[in-house]
């Protein structure tokens, strides 16, 4: 396992090298001049360039690249020009934000999605498998910040049930002590309910905004993985051996169908972890996705590349434990690496 692990890294090091390289040469000719943009509409020329020079804009591009380098290996990312913190920092504080809302929505997604998947493997055919059918096609047509809109409208506006989308805790409530950043988990670690029940009302909606959003894959893959392993000739043994049709499906079929379920939870995390970018903005989630949105309407470089080599790192972390979970499901992965 540990060879594993060690060759993932590995292989992870070129794509984290050409993800800085890109995200480095891309923020320099998006359009829009940094110092141009702090300096002010009233700014001369001249105080235009004494910024250009204080943000080491009028180097070249290599040694830009260079002293960007360096100070990537020191651990710092720059210091964002919008909040006048270190990109570090900021980071720091909103990426529980993102997190704690997409892990929801996830789960969301897993505790929905799994079972209907089975089911409509299970009775192919039925109305259960028309409506897998279905969800998956709402879920892949629908755009995520639409979906979010329409259950803001129908839950915030229309039927008063959800308060207003305005971020992570109503004003009335304080901040928990910070331990993980999750406000669900430090409310509760606090023994505040109160809190708890307010930071999950406002997390509520976004987070099923992004469960529906990935409802699609995983009930498609669940379904069809389920069909394959059901036709098998181990579950055929099984059935004849006279098992109850619940071990045999829990236990010999679902573990054996699980891998492809695994590989597209991956996949799904990843891709919420873009859609968080939307998801933000709708419901003004002060997470890193609408913190690179507003570095970026700035032509703030810094945070920019900040939030895209973290998504980068964060995807080389999630492959790794997705690799380490192929090995407890399947030992046979294990032996092979």
């Amino acid at each position: 396992m540990l060879r594993q692990i060690g060759k993932r890294f590995a292989t992870a090091i070129p794509s984290v090298i050409g993800v800085i390289i890109v995200t480095f040469l891309l923020t320099r000719v998006l359009p829009g001049d940094t110092a141009a943009y702090f300096a002010g509409p009233a700014a001369t020329p001249q105080a235009i360039e004494e910024i250009r020079k204080t943000l080491g804009l009028d180097r070249p591009l290599p040694e830009q690249f260079v002293r960007y380098v360096k100070d990537l290996g020191r651990g710092d990312f720059g210091k964002s020009l919008t909040t006048g913190q270190p990109v570090i920092t900021d980071i720091a504080q909103r990426l529980p934000a993102s997190a704690e809302l997409t892990l929801l929505g996830l789960i969301i997604s897993i505790l929905i999605a799994v079972p209907l998947g089975i089911l409509a493997a299970v009775k192919q055919g039925s109305l259960i498998d028309h409506a897998c059918r279905v969800v998956a096609t709402a879920g892949v047509s629908l755009p995520v910040f639409f979906t979010g809109l329409i259950l803001v409208y129908v839950f915030y506006f229309i039927l008063g049930w959800s308060p207003a989308p305005l971020g992570r805790l109503d004003i009335y409530y304080s901040t928990p002590p910070h331990v993980t950043g999750f406000y669900l988990i430090d409310s509760l670690i606090a023994g505040d309910p109160g809190t708890f029940r307010a930071a999950l009302s406002q997390l509520i909606l976004p987070a099923v905004t992004l469960a529906i959003f990935s409802l699609a894959p995983i009930t498609r893959m669940t379904r069809a993985s389920m069909l394959a392993v059901l036709s098998s000739d181990f579950v055929r043994t099984a059935r004849a051996s006279g098992l109850s049709p619940r071990r045999v499906i829990v236990t010999y079929a679902f573990r054996n169908a699980m891998l492809p379920v695994v590989t597209t939870l991956g996949m799904v995390f990843s891709f919420l972890l873009g859609a968080n970018v939307l998801v933000e903005k709708v419901f003004a989630w002060p997470g890193i996705g609408s913190y690179a949105i507003e570095a970026l309407i700035a032509s703030d470089f810094a945070p920019i590349q900040g939030f895209v080599l973290t998504m980068a790192i964060l995807y080389v972390l999630l492959n790794l434990m997705i690799d380490m979970l192929y090995g407890v499901i399947d030992p046979r992965v294990r032996l092979e690496g």
